[in-house]
């Protein structure tokens, strides 16, 4: 086996004595797309936001290519190329999809003015390679679908050399078309080496966008299964009983 992209460790987190994420550890290689499964509340997003830099720890490591990471906030995150795409996308609505790519990170001319015809030819190019389907350049996001929003997203994290993603329910209010659309995205960015941790209550879109699933229940982890060795009703059983399938006890 290669070396993890991202292994997290012991990981423990605590609200007002709360215990949010107990004694976790996950890992993630590159070209895998490891889903996160649980209930609302199970700890889930809490991990993951620990990766993010959204969270601190209170014990526990995470390493990034196999050496210790030091995550404090979400710049600390972008320096080892982890990347979120949260539910919402966080896109500006009014912007087309060159300046939502380069929001805050504007290119600019020699004259130091922001040079808009530059971030268009990139937009292009990263889109050609991410979803060569995509033609509206010059329409603000807020006309774009679901899916295509998703694409300038992704488009947005992969230009800036992200090699670990975060996807937050990608396919949450898309219909087949648009999900088939978010799937072809993420085969894509496997291809790539990417390595993405997908958060998703969507035992079916696991299994069909997942190499492995980790089940959550109460801050703990249930476990760690291939999705080809599991039933979609094995993982069910995980989520709601808090058990691993017999077979792989």
């Amino acid at each position: 086996m290669s070396t993890p992209l991202v292994e997290m460790r012991d990981i423990q987190i605590s609200f007002g004595g709360i215990k949010a994420v107990d004694h976790v550890s996950v890992d993630l290689y590159p070209g895998e797309v490891v889903g996160l499964l649980g209930h609302n509340g199970a700890g889930k997003s809490t991990l993951i936001k620990c990766l993010s830099g959204a969270y601190k720890a209170d014990a526990g490591e995470i390493y990034v290519n196999g050496e210790k990471a030091t995550i404090n906030n979400p710049r600390d995150a972008r320096s080892y190329h982890i990347e979120t795409i949260y539910q919402t996308l966080a896109l500006a609505d009014n912007l087309d999809a060159a300046s939502n790519l380069f929001l805050g990170r504007e290119l600019v001319n020699k004259f130091g003015l922001v040079d808009d015809d530059a971030m268009e030819a990139e937009t292009r190019k990263i889109m050609g390679r991410l979803n060569p389907n995509f033609q509206k350049f010059s329409a603000p996001v807020s006309a774009l679908s679901g899916g295509q929003r998703q694409s300038v997203a992704i488009a947005r994290a992969v230009y800036f050399n992200a090699k670990i993603l975060i996807m937050d329910e990608p396919t949450a209010a898309l219909g087949p078309h648009e999900t088939q659309m978010v799937a072809e995205l993420i085969d894509q960015l496997k291809s790539e080496g990417i390595g993405i941790f997908l958060i998703d209550h969507d035992v079916h879109q696991v299994k069909a966008l997942c190499d492995r699933a980790a089940v959550m229940k109460n801050g703990e982890l249930v476990g760690v299964v291939k999705v080809d060795e599991v039933t979609e009703d094995d993982i069910l059983a995980m989520i709601i009983l808090g058990k691993k399938p017999e077979h792989l006890t």
